[in-house]
């Protein structure tokens, strides 16, 4: 595996560096490690070279009850500790285990979160809107109202597929993630409705449904701002489906590894193409993952996340094994 990934991040490296010209000197740079492990998370948070200060959110998913993907306490409990992190959630929109906060927040006990952290259900009691820069879909972001509490973010995503979006990673992961869940019907249905009961007779717009979730995910970036965000995607369990359904496919792929940057466009265009350039072989079968990707024009989140201005689909891949 390690051969694997070192192969894939020479090839990577080559084309970022042959595309460069001099007035593009200063490409995102997205770190990457094969060590899945607390350590190995640890180490590739601190090769940022960001200091999380204040008051930090941890965004994850939680993972809905019945599935076995999501990320797991003891995998990102020494990052949590390590910067005193309060780990974030918000609803969802459909009515599972996490739909209402006192579920959510059993769930969350259920699957050991509580052991590493507290556990903050963000619109428990409410939700804020906060402003967009791109109002083609969405006119405002409605988001968690304890969102306010927090000074800086680190979004702990879980690379993988989707069922509606393709893939889930960074994007998805600030977007629908930090939506509160009316913020969640609100993207989902492309700016129609906050009703999540109603939001599933505007699923057809698949196109604006990823723009919605492209603006959302820049509206909390600026929330943020510069410096007091960084992104992670975790490459593991990588199953066709989201860490939000109870019953997942199994993953047909090997485990990749770790890969952080401050540029969320960058980091899950450099998941996709790592997944794009394997080379199938029994055990390691990218087919069903890029079919997913393909039929819900998945790629399409990152191509207008750029186009918007939100980062960069171009970048500098930094082995730190």
């Amino acid at each position: 595996m390690k051969r694997l990934a070192t192969l894939l991040l020479g090839a990577l490296a080559f084309v970022a560096c042959a595309e460069q010209t001099p007035s593009e000197e200063q490409l995102p740079k997205v770190y990457m490690t094969t060590d899945i492990s607390p350590d190995g998370l640890v180490k590739v948070y601190e090769a940022l070279g960001v200091k999380a200060d204040g008051k930090v959110a941890v965004k994850i998913s939680t993972g809905e009850p019945g599935g076995k993907n999501y990320l797991k306490p003891e995998l990102i409990g020494k990052l949590v500790q390590s910067v005193e992190g309060t780990i974030v959630e918000c609803n969802t929109a459909y009515r599972g285990r996490r739909f209402s906060a006192e579920e959510h927040l059993k769930a969350a006990r259920e699957h050991g979160f509580f052991d590493i952290a507290n556990v903050d259900i963000m619109d428990a009691e409410g939700e804020i809107k906060i402003p967009v820069q791109d109002t083609t879909h969405l006119k405002y972001n409605l988001v968690g109202k304890n969102v306010a509490n927090y000074d800086f973010m680190i979004n702990l995503a879980h690379f993988k597929g989707h069922a509606m979006g393709g893939f889930g990673g960074v994007l998805k992961n600030q977007s629908i993630g930090v939506a509160s869940r009316n913020g969640k019907a609100y993207i989902h249905s492309v700016g129609n409705t906050e009703d999540p009961d109603k939001m599933w007779g505007f699923t057809d717009n698949q196109i604006g449904f990823l723009e919605s979730m492209a603006a959302a995910a820049q509206s909390v970036h600026e929330y943020f701002g510069e410096g007091d965000i960084v992104y992670i995607n975790v490459m593991n369990n990588m199953s066709i489906d989201c860490d939000c359904d109870a019953h997942p496919a199994d993953p047909l792929l090997k485990d990749v590894g770790i890969l952080a940057s401050t540029d969320p466009v960058a980091l899950d265009q450099a998941c996709l193409d790592i997944v794009m350039n394997i080379k199938p072989e029994e055990g390691n079968d990218n087919g069903p993952l890029l079919e997913r990707i393909k039929e819900r024009h998945g790629t399409h989140i990152v191509d207008y996340a750029e186009k918007i201005g939100l980062g960069s689909k171009r970048y500098e891949l930094v082995n730190i094994d």
